[in-house]
């Protein structure tokens, strides 16, 4: 399996916003800066996640993205199914039905046992995505995160952003 860079992308995005102080907004252009991002291409995923109501934009000189609800109330899924729409990650093409071994396909009365086996493994992966929230990725990013890469980002941040008054 493998998901698009834009998941990455969105999921840092997101934290960065979560990093936030209640009000606070960052345009597109400041969070591509901040992880030195493709501007145009992360612009779309901001659009994708405040469409799905993971975030919330703000127009305006000072406008920007914020986070549409707590980050307790955000999940990875939500982000993850935001910008990369729930499609089947193994789909089954009956190939046991075929070759001189087979038989009418009437007689393949069960499910193939290995997409049942894949289904299975999507379902937990998507139930750990859904089971962890936006706020345990910003707990354990902060946690995480190297003294001098902290520091780097509290001069980026005081230097670099202006944050919209909540109204």
């Amino acid at each position: 399996m493998k998901l698009s860079e834009t998941v990455e992308w969105s999921l840092h995005a997101c934290v960065t916003l979560g990093l936030l102080p209640p009000g606070g907004a960052l345009p597109a252009k400041k969070l591509s800066e901040y992880h030195d991002l493709p501007k145009a291409y992360l612009a779309k995923a901001l659009q994708q996640l405040a469409l799905a109501g993971v975030l919330i934009s703000l127009d305006g000189r000072s406008g920007g993205y914020r986070l549409g609800r707590a980050a307790g109330q955000i999940t990875v899924f939500d982000i993850v199914e935001a910008v990369e729409p729930r499609s089947r990650l193994f789909v089954c093409k009956e190939i046991r039905q075929r070759g001189p071994c087979a038989t009418e396909s009437c007689e393949y009365t069960n499910r193939c046992n290995i997409a049942r086996v894949m289904d299975q493994a999507e379902e937990a992966w998507r139930a750990v995505l859904r089971e962890t929230t936006l706020q345990q990725l910003l707990d354990q990013t902060l946690k995480d995160a190297p003294d001098k890469a902290r520091e780097k980002s509290l001069t980026w941040f005081d230097e670099k952003v202006n944050f919209r008054a909540e109204k």
